[in-house]
């Protein structure tokens, strides 16, 4: 008999090429007077902003620009915008980029509605109420934040990165338009689309699993292997795009409902530390993880093979098959520019302290296979030399 489980994803999800032209009108459903716009410097300079905005305005929706966020945003980011937030009269949040607009945001919603400091919120669940109302409008298949119940926050002082798993941060409204992902460059695409495949290979395995995070888990694998190489090579493929954000989104669902494992917990420490893109870390660990874990489920990982493109057929058994699955992903790595660890500013000197801190991650749990502070030590060490 299957368990009873709680789904959350947002009421109102667009998706596809010029689906962003309908948010001035789910802005105005909405009932609300002003908002924060949340977004980044780099969007703002290129134009995607005015994208949005140009609808705003078109429909008469009244905002206010706050686009400070850093590329692992900080708990500064999110004092910072919550301010404006506060002293600009606002009382909803539209927020344009990757992750780091999204999970500011979220932070932001948090904090509006709740108050109190963001570092209160780490962990799971440990809002009272709702977020202020979200309009979250990814630009890059990726991270998956807009249809996702966590987010992350650099804690600056403590050099890490805190993790929330909280129902009442999900975006109101949900939007993936590929059109505002056609400006992006082929390291950013690339970068995000492993963070997206990580995503589907987590929730996948992870033992938060069920039947239906299985079922679309196993489609954004295939959605993503058959389009990232495409799209980071020519980022105005508009087809590809569409693919990408559809395997991102679906991902998303996915993990955001089941949970992930500890590709995330020690990625996270990568990027607290150092700074590295979290798609970047995530993709450099990933194939060892896999090999680390693949005894634990070797037949999913064997259909994640196949899903991947890969000929399983003349594979004598469900590991033999398993193995092909970390060659695909080592090959897609490779096609798509990754860095290896040792080309990165990651210093073996610190895999103790990483490890120690990536123990204390709320992803560790999902993993499906148990993992010491001495596994993750040597999964680092491992994936520095080759």
């Amino acid at each position: 008999m299957l368990a009873v489980r709680r789904l959350y994803w947002p009421a109102i999800n667009l998706i596809g090429p010029g689906c962003v032209k309908e948010i001035g009108q789910e802005a105005i459903n909405l009932g609300k007077k002003k908002a924060l716009f949340v977004t980044d410097k780099v969007l703002n300079q290129i134009g995607v902003v005015k994208q949005v905005t140009d609808v705003l305005d078109v429909s008469g929706i009244s905002y206010v620009i706050f686009d400070d966020v850093k590329p692992n945003p900080t708990t500064q980011n999110v004092n910072d915008g919550l301010a404006l937030y506060q002293e600009a009269g606002c009382d909803f949040i539209i927020s344009l980029g990757g992750g780091s607009p999204q999970d500011a945001a979220k932070a932001i919603g948090i904090l509006s509605a709740n108050g109190g400091n963001i570092v209160d919120y780490e962990g799971i669940g440990k809002s009272k109420h709702k977020s202020a109302p979200i309009i979250a409008i990814n630009t890059t298949a990726g991270t998956a934040s807009e249809v996702t119940v966590n987010y992350v926050i650099t804690d600056e002082f403590r050099k890490i990165k805190m993790v929330m798993v909280d129902p009442n941060s999900l975006a109101t409204i949900a939007v993936n338009d590929p059109e505002l992902m056609v400006k992006k460059p082929a390291s950013l695409t690339a970068a995000t689309g492993m963070d997206a495949l990580t995503h589907a290979i987590e929730a996948y395995v992870t033992k938060g699993a069920f039947v239906l995070s299985d079922v679309i888990a196993l489609q954004a694998i295939k959605f993503i292997s058959a389009s990232l190489a495409a799209a980071v090579k020519d980022g105005t493929d508009i087809a590809a795009r569409s693919e990408m954000a559809w395997g991102s989104y679906v991902a998303g669902l996915s993990f955001s409902n089941c949970g992930l494992g500890i590709v995330h917990s020690m990625a996270h420490q990568l990027g607290s530390e150092y700074d590295l893109p979290h798609g970047v870390a995530n993709a450099i660990l990933l194939p060892y993880i896999m090999e680390f874990n693949l005894d634990a489920a070797p037949k999913k990982f064997a259909e994640i093979a196949q899903a991947m493109g890969q000929d399983i057929s003349k594979a004598n058994n469900d590991q033999e098959a398993a193995l092909l699955a970390l060659e695909a992903v080592r090959n897609l790595s490779k096609q798509v520019g990754i860095p290896a660890l040792k080309e990165t500013s990651f210093n073996p000197e610190d895999a103790a302290k990483l490890a120690e801190q990536a123990m204390r991650d709320v992803c560790t749990g999902g993993n499906p296979k148990e993992v010491s502070k001495d596994d993750m030590i040597a999964l680092y060490l491992k994936a520095y030399n080759g």
